[in-house]
């Protein structure tokens, strides 16, 4: 088995094609139809994955991932509306791994599955990333600064891993996009809202930083703080 999804959405037609197509390549999957239940099920057994629908009964999406969040580190691929930027954005802000737009496409769904689990293994990469009091343990995925543990999601490890791979390199959000999520095309703000919360964890002063930077017209880029 390639790991463990559960579904939690309201629609009977959604939930039979994504069990299908998931379970078609090797993916062992659990649904729930409402916020509830779905919470209780990724509670009782955290799945490997969570593809989570933001617009459910008895329980909304974005409330099942706050709970679930709170105890669990489990990644969450949100559906959402394709008029819900509001909620994406939420959701996005809330940590969330990856987002699709309803109607999408069963394949690509499988595509992201696979990818936020090979962001959850291992990193090919040995060694740690190190800039003063930030270090970035590539093999462990894990950051520190000042000793303490940083709490980053998936994506915001691998968005800090990359820049600082790539110190005083300016990258625009679509280049971003390509490299830290593999996406082709996408929502610009998913690096704007990813780059906020990393901002908060890692800069003295989120709203003057200076690891982080902005360039204007461009993007962003990480400046270190530690002289060579």
């Amino acid at each position: 088995m390639n790991g463990d999804v559960l579904v939690v959405d309201d629609d009977p037609t959604v939930t039979d094609v994504v069990r299908r197509y998931l379970e078609r390549d090797g993916y062992r999957v659990r649904t729930a139809a409402d916020g509830r239940a779905g919470l209780a099920a990724a509670l009782g057994a955290p799945p490997s994955v969570l593809v989570l629908d933001l617009m459910l009964p008895e329980l909304d999406g974005l409330e099942v991932f706050r709970r679930l969040r709170a105890q669990q580190p489990v990644p969450v691929i949100m559906l959402t509306a394709r008029g819900d930027e509001e909620d994406r954005i939420a959701g996005l802000e809330l940590g969330a791994d990856d987002y699709l737009t309803k109607p999408f496409s069963p394949r690509e769904l499988v595509l992201r599955v696979g990818a936020v689990l090979r962001r959850g293994g291992p990193s090919p990469v040995p060694g740690a990333l190190r800039d003063g009091d930030l270090v970035v343990n590539l093999a462990a995925r894990e950051a520190c600064r000042e000793d303490r543990p940083l709490a980053l999601t998936l994506r915001e490890f691998d968005l800090l891993a990359f820049l600082m791979r790539h110190p005083r390199e300016a990258f625009d959000r679509a280049a971003l996009l390509s490299s830290v999520w593999g996406w082709s095309f996408g929502d610009a703000s998913t690096v704007t809202v990813h780059v906020r919360r990393l901002r908060e964890k890692v800069e003295d002063d989120p709203s003057r930083p200076r690891r982080i930077v902005t360039v204007f017209g461009v993007g962003y880029r990480y400046e270190p703080q530690e002289q060579p």
